[in-house]
């Protein structure tokens, strides 16, 4: 395995790791350098009181695309989201979505990536952007990360 993939590898065992993700059925693919995909389920248990997936859920994910998506360039450092837009095209009911994160510029401190949620006919449900900042923290301090297992 390349060390390309060995960090794709990893950052995938640290989203499954992350104890927010005990509470969505979601699962992280690194797809290469800059992309990354987040397929979930949208049930009841996500809706809002007029019965459909509430804002948290498209942030959450678009979120996550885009931070990953980032990550992949950034081998050495965890980064934070410092700002994130969102824009909410259509609501969703339930079933398979999928957030397409994407890295577009910023190599050394600050990187930029966007994402999209697309539902299960292949429709764009939302779309966003942010930007990402190299912390402190090592990638190699994080236990989901640096494991070699679940």
């Amino acid at each position: 395995m390349s060390g390309a993939d060995t960090h794709y590898r990893a950052l995938e065992r640290l989203y499954g790791s992350a104890p927010i993700n005990s509470k969505f059925a979601s699962s992280l693919e690194i797809l290469d350098e800059g992309r990354a995909r987040i397929s979930f389920d949208v049930t009841e248990a996500s809706y809002h009181a007029a019965g459909a997936a509430h804002g948290t859920i498209y942030f959450k994910m678009l979120d996550d695309a885009a931070f990953y998506a980032a990550n992949t360039l950034a081998t050495d450092r965890f980064l934070l989201t410092t700002s994130f837009n969102l824009h909410f095209t259509k609501p969703v009911r339930a079933g398979r979505v999928v957030a397409e994160g994407r890295w577009i510029s910023g190599r050394r401190r600050v990187l930029v990536a966007e994402a999209r949620l697309v539902d299960g006919d292949g429709e764009e449900i939302g779309r966003g952007t942010g930007t990402f900042m190299r912390s402190r923290i090592a990638l190699s301090s994080l236990p989901g990360y640096s494991s070699a297992g679940d």
